[in-house]
């Protein structure tokens, strides 16, 4: 079984830059896509970012040009570069993942708040 855990996150103020992290540990022989999201106060969670195992990315179109999604494959992590950030980008973050095998699963971390405010 796969296991998500973020580090990071934080109080920012307006305009500045802030990164989470996340590993997988466990059985990560089938580790695929990986990748953000996010859920504010009264709001659905919303996608922020995801990476393929090959490297490619997608984003929200709230965070494209802002936000920076990388991969460590060797290690199973998964960063989130987060610039020019804007009050609206306060939420927790959760990692996700999927998984392949034995059968496709879709993993969850506990999210990791991030604030910003003055």
């Amino acid at each position: 079984q796969v296991r998500l855990v973020e580090s990071g996150g934080g109080l920012v103020q307006p305009g500045g830059s802030l990164s989470v992290s996340c590993a997988a540990s466990g059985d990560t022989r089938c580790l695929s896509t990986m990748g953000w999201y996010r859920q504010a106060p009264g709001n659905e969670r919303e996608l922020v970012a995801f990476i393929t195992t090959h490297g490619s990315t997608y984003y929200g179109d709230s965070v494209k040009g802002r936000f920076t999604i990388s991969r460590d494959n060797a290690e199973n992590t998964i960063f989130l570069q987060m610039s020019d950030l804007r009050p609206r980008d306060t939420a927790v973050y959760y990692c996700n993942a999927m998984v392949d095998c034995p059968a496709r699963e879709n993993i969850w971390g506990q999210g990791t708040q991030v604030t910003v405010s003055l």
